[in-house]
């Protein structure tokens, strides 16, 4: 399996050489350079040097925009997206993630101190990547997204207690709140320690959140 193709940015000098890592999802139809300028609004700190990678989407037809080929981790086959999965494209997509993972690891990073980020469809993907990875990871965030495979995941004892921190816009036209909600109520029902935080937003990232995200990476890769 060939790595997905990444935005890589490294810790900026004086720093020094990244001890954490963040792999970030984008959402449907964007690509790795949509969530780049999130980096230095976080403003972590020097004494947190972290590698963060932005990886690209394959390029598929997506059935709902009339299979206009896109930027996409998986195929969205209806617009009611929590009911028919392409659960096939979202787990190829899971597995070149954890590739990734991988490669962080053979690159010094252990697995306790990387994160999964993932936007939208991206988030979705997230999801499926950290629940069912097999060591400890540091820990899940989740924005706009919905939690696609819940009746079908192999989760896995390692990530039993994964901090999954749940972001959401309560006026989100593309991914209801009430998904956000729904997946938070389910992850809680099986013992993930999960924060659910609204935001006044539609499918987006707001000022309020990003500094919320750079607290909680400070928390998560103290």
């Amino acid at each position: 399996m060939s790595l997905l193709a990444c935005v890589e940015i490294e810790p900026v000098s004086p720093a020094p050489a990244a001890t954490a890592s963040v792999i970030w999802l984008h959402g449907l139809g964007a690509d790795g350079h949509d969530f780049e300028p999130i980096v230095p609004a976080l403003a972590l700190p020097d004494s947190l040097p972290v590698r963060f990678l932005f990886p690209h989407a394959p390029r598929i037809p997506v059935t709902i925009n009339g299979g206009l080929v896109m930027p996409a981790w998986y195929d969205i086959l209806e617009m009611n997206i929590d009911r028919r999965i392409d659960e096939a494209g979202l787990r190829a997509s899971a597995d070149q993630v954890t590739a990734l993972i991988e490669r962080e690891r053979e690159r010094g990073i252990p697995a306790e101190r990387i994160v999964l980020a993932g936007f939208s469809q991206g988030g979705a993907v997230a999801y499926e990547v950290a629940l069912r990875y097999p060591q400890r990871l540091a820990g899940l965030l989740a924005m706009s997204t919905y939690f696609a495979t819940a009746d079908s995941i192999h989760r896995h004892p390692a990530n039993a207690a994964l901090p999954i921190d749940i972001h959401h816009g309560t006026r989100d036209p593309v991914v209801p709140e009430v998904l956000g909600v729904r997946a938070a109520d389910i992850l809680g029902d099986l013992g993930y320690p999960v924060t659910l935080r609204r935001y006044e937003m539609e499918h987006e990232v707001c000022l309020e959140q990003v500094r919320d995200i750079s607290q909680w990476l400070q928390q998560r890769l103290a």
